[in-house]
């Protein structure tokens, strides 16, 4: 399909919806009924609003996220809880004192965590959930992987165990990561999207880290049986609708190119919360390389226009080709009430199909 739709992860939890893990097993959970059945129907319906409104490839809109902090919910923790090896507490995040501005509380909202053992899977069931959503609908489910390896290692505090640094802690989480990924993909799924703003670190830590990060995502996503595709979401920091000043500062244009080898087939990119600006990055993307445009801002309430998506898009096809491009949203959408999010949704798809029309 020329253009094909889809979005980032999250979605509005239903008015209904609950519910909340608080750090559960799913399967332990769901042992009471009334969450079980909620958890489904929510599910079911967040996926039916995305095909009213003209989506071609699906979220589960993770109902699995419990209302944490940071306006996108346990992203990060749903890992933290559910990995062996890290205390249960929130701590303050390990770069605090370093932060300023509005960072300052970003990172007041995502906190820190310790490691206190051997990092080894638990019950994060990623293949579970996405055989789950698959069933709701005949369009296919990407399955959003995330926060990963890099981004997770960043919050911690080493206090036991044999892990005594980021970069060890970034490699076992990696394989933690990489098990669950072989597991959905065996379960069917096309569409692998890792959500690492562990990209943007280097930025600040030094260009030594790039070959770091490019080790660890090649590490995650490893090789996956042709037809499947592996996205690379990193996003400019998505608290309560706040990008970061600090981290996110030097943009796509100054990191991008670090990763034009690291061992993905689509990178997944926010350009609608800045009108499009350094769309022309694209044009040098090396050949293999796809690239997932976000042309809807789910930072802001106002619900776009078919023809301001339409505009958003020909200004990415001055620069890539339509074959190498999908369309999304900047990032998840979860803080935003879900009628916003329904006609955001919905003028994405209806702005896809002025831009197809055009090509054809």
């Amino acid at each position: 399909m020329l253009l094909p739709t889809t979005m980032v992860g999250s979605f509005p939890r239903p008015a209904w919806f609950t519910h909340q893990l608080a750090g559960k097993d799913l399967l332990e959970a769901f042992k009471l009924a009334s969450h079980s059945e909620a958890f489904h129907d929510a599910t079911r319906v967040v996926i039916r609003d995305q095909e009213d409104a003209g989506l071609d490839i699906l979220s589960d809109g993770q109902m699995w996220f419990d209302d944490y902090h940071m306006g996108i919910g346990s992203f990060l923790w749903y890992w933290l809880e559910r990995t062996h090896g890290f205390s249960a507490e929130k701590l303050p995040h390990p770069a605090r004192a370093k932060a300023r501005g509005r960072d300052l509380w970003a990172l007041d909202e995502a906190g820190g965590v310790a490691v206190e053992g051997e990092i080894r899977r638990g019950p994060v069931r990623m293949a579970l959930l996405y055989r789950w959503a698959q069933r709701h609908t005949a369009r296919p489910i990407k399955a959003c992987i995330g926060a990963g390896p890099v981004q997770l290692s960043t919050l911690a505090y080493f206090r036991g165990g044999p892990i005594k640094n980021l970069y060890e802690l970034s490699r076992a989480l990696a394989d933690v990561f990489r098990a669950e990924i072989a597991e959905v993909v065996e379960a069917g799924c096309k569409h692998i999207q890792l959500e690492d703003l562990g990209a943007w670190m280097p930025y600040l830590s030094g260009e030594r880290d790039y070959d770091w990060v490019c080790e660890v995502v090649d590490r995650t996503l490893g090789e996956t049986p042709p037809g499947v595709e592996r996205a690379w979401h990193f996003c400019k920091g998505n608290a309560w609708g706040n990008s970061l000043d600090g981290m996110t500062a030097g943009g796509y244009r100054e990191i991008l190119p670090h990763y034009h080898g690291v061992k993905v087939d689509a990178y997944v990119l926010d350009f609608a919360c800045r009108e499009m600006a350094d769309a022309d990055l694209l044009r040098a993307l090396p050949a293999d390389k796809r690239v997932h445009v976000g042309v809807i801002d789910v930072r802001a309430l106002e619900i776009e226009h078919a023809e301001q998506v339409a505009a958003r898009i020909r200004k990415v096809l001055a620069h890539i080709e339509p074959e190498r491009v999908t369309l999304t949203t900047d990032c998840g959408m979860k803080q935003l009430p879900r009628a916003v999010a329904v006609q955001k949704l919905r003028a994405l798809a209806e702005g896809a199909a002025i831009v197809r029309r055009e090509l054809t």
